[in-house]
């Protein structure tokens, strides 16, 4: 259910009202309020508008009041909308009409179904809207979160690298995909390469084996939200969010052969429970011509458009990636979205164009990693454009042929950070403007890497960060979790790309200067 809440109503009938006047209700002893069980977040921000989300522990009506003020002194009560078991008690709601460039401030709690009078502690969260005016911009991006059996771990300070990102009070979080491992599992304990244990202080019943049934997938979202750095990121920056494979198992397409951990034997079932849980969870706005669409585009002020891909969701099947011609065999995003995008980048007035990539370009990941066999991305060796690289090359040259500039693309997936120059005089395939993109993550998952590169688009590393031969699969407290932090000045226009770790050590940066056209 969406509920929208005018500008008239938000700016004048509060203050002709008074706060004064909404009704607080009786609260009864607190075993009997529902409670809001995994934090508030807020996603979707727009100029005039952003979605709002939190979950109850129990059948509920969700509370809303919304304030320009941190005071809540010119509050409004929206009218409440119900949390019911279908969504795992999750709620979702949309504030329209909001003056843009402005702090909104929103207090969330829950009433129970039967007895109105039985109402839990309320939950604050805020964001800011879109500017309509050159202001600065900041916001961060990066992926893989809770991978590779490193949960939360108290004696490491839990998931640490949100409190850092937190700490720069970015203006949005791109969160690029893996958003959750519901193919991994968390237990007690996970032994390291080095003899070491990483105790996993925080565990749940249902990580315990392979997400199956739906509430197993929506127990894998909940279990990220139990840290308290994530809800308290949540709380404070909105979140567009991506998915990529482990929101349902590793390396999916049509083609994954399952391993024995399954007896859910459909990976077309497992896809349906993973994006209806990944769409509970996370503050998505709906489409209403394709619900459970993930590709959007999400403007932010005249200077930033994000460009969100969806790159599992209508791929053709994993495999050797070679195909000469264009088919479903070779589709990566498909025709549609493909269509979509380059309507999306042609009617683009910003200065910046932020291409959010749930995988690399240039990055050769294999499909099967043991065997050195199939493609699970865009790569897959050096030389012309061939399979989903057909995709890319088309991409490519028509934003050069129709004059668009200043595209950045932005990536995560592969557990390290890089900065990738893609230059024509260096590529297989030359019909394309020179462009970066910019790889970070994990947030707080094992750390890999660095993968072999295709030369195919004549990608330059400029800048890497990875273990290296021999030091896979580092966990979280060897420090190498990344993020990268993007700053757009509000008076140049120009771009600053920062890739962190999660101490805030500015490991590499690079100041890009918009085109003018």
């Amino acid at each position: 259910m969406t509920i929208r809440l005018s500008r008239r109503r938000f700016l004048s009938t509060a203050a002709a009202t008074g706060a004064s006047l909404v009704a607080m209700p009786y609260l009864s002893r607190a075993a009997d309020r529902p409670i809001v069980s995994h934090g508030v977040q807020s996603g979707d921000i727009g100029m005039d508008s952003g979605m709002i989300w939190s979950r109850a522990d129990r059948a509920a009506q969700m509370m809303v009041e919304v304030s320009t003020t941190e005071s809540f002194k010119n509050v409004r009560a929206l009218p409440p909308i119900a949390a019911l078991p279908e969504s795992d008690f999750a709620a979702k709601l949309l504030l329209d009409n909001l003056p843009a460039g402005q702090d909104i401030f929103y207090r969330v709690n829950f009433r129970d179904l039967s007895h109105t009078d039985i109402v839990g502690e309320p939950v604050i969260g805020r964001f800011r809207t879109a500017p309509a005016d050159m202001r600065d911009v900041s916001f961060v991006w990066g992926g893989d979160v809770a991978g590779q059996g490193f949960g939360i771990n108290a004696e490491d300070g839990g998931m640490r690298t949100f409190a850092t990102m937190r700490k720069h009070s970015p203006d949005f979080l791109i969160h690029s995909g893996d958003t959750i491992y519901a193919d991994g599992v968390i237990t007690a304990e996970t032994k390291l390469r080095d003899g070491k244990v990483w105790n996993n202080t925080t565990t749940v019943p249902e990580k315990a084996k392979v997400a199956e049934t739906l509430d197993e997938f929506r127990a894998a979202h909940k279990y990220n939200l139990l840290d308290e750095h994530v809800r308290a990121f949540n709380a404070a920056v909105p979140v567009f969010g991506q998915w990529d494979d482990h929101e349902v198992t590793n390396n999916w397409s049509l083609s994954k052969q399952l391993s024995d951990s399954y007896k859910v034997r459909d990976i077309s079932l497992l896809a349906a429970r993973g994006a209806r849980a990944f769409h509970e969870m996370y503050p998505i706005r709906a489409n209403p011509t394709e619900p459970g669409r993930v590709y959007r585009t999400l403007n932010y002020g005249p200077q930033l458009d994000v460009f969100m891909l969806d790159e599992r969701s209508y791929r053709g099947p994993n495999g050797p990636n070679l195909q000469d011609s264009y088919g479903p065999d070779a589709y990566f995003i498909g025709p549609e979205q493909m269509a979509w995008l380059k309507r999306a980048l042609l009617a683009s007035k910003a200065t910046w164009k932020v291409i959010a990539s749930d995988m690399p370009i240039g990055i050769i990941v294999e499909n099967d990693a043991v065997n050195h066999t199939g493609s699970e991305a865009i790569a897959q060796g050096d030389g012309p454009a061939r399979g989903r690289e057909l995709e890319i090359a088309d991409i490519l040259r028509f934003i050069k042929t129709a004059g668009i500039v200043n595209t950045v693309w932005l990536t995560a997936d592969v557990h390290y950070t890089a900065a990738h120059y893609y230059s024509p005089e260096k590529a297989q395939f030359q019909d394309f403007e020179p462009f970066w993109e910019f790889v970070s993550g994990p947030f707080h998952a094992g750390t890999f890497g660095p993968g072999a590169m295709d030369n195919t688009f004549g990608p330059e590393v400029k800048f890497v960060k990875a273990p290296g031969p021999g030091q896979q699969n580092l966990p979280p407290s060897a420090g190498m979790q990344f993020f990268g932090h993007v700053k757009i000045d509000g008076q140049t226009g120009q771009m600053t790309v920062t890739l962190r770790d999660r101490d805030d050590t500015a490991l590499w940066a690079t100041v890009l200067d918009p085109k003018i056209t």
